[in-house]
């Protein structure tokens, strides 16, 4: 589910449903869930940053997730 990138940064990238099949946001909420399950933000991990890039419509309550649930201490809209 992981990779290092470049400059020894842990990338993690996850899809979603089909366009029109299910529910996007869903997605979101399922993916943290499992790095989160698999140990991604552990303390022995020595993340210093996490990053989340997610829509900023909120046609339903999922792409809020990271926010509502404590999992971000910082926003950024740009």
């Amino acid at each position: 589910v992981q990779r290092n990138g470049f400059g020894s940064c842990r990338c993690t990238e996850s899809g979603g449903p089909e366009p029109g099949v299910g529910c996007a946001g869903r997605g979101i909420i399922t993916s943290i869930n499992l790095l989160e399950q698999l140990g991604a933000y552990d303390v022995d991990q020595e993340l210093d940053y996490v990053f989340y890039d997610v829509l900023g419509d909120v046609v339903c309550g999922g792409f809020a997730m990271p926010i509502r649930e404590g999992k971000a201490q910082e926003i950024y809209i740009v």
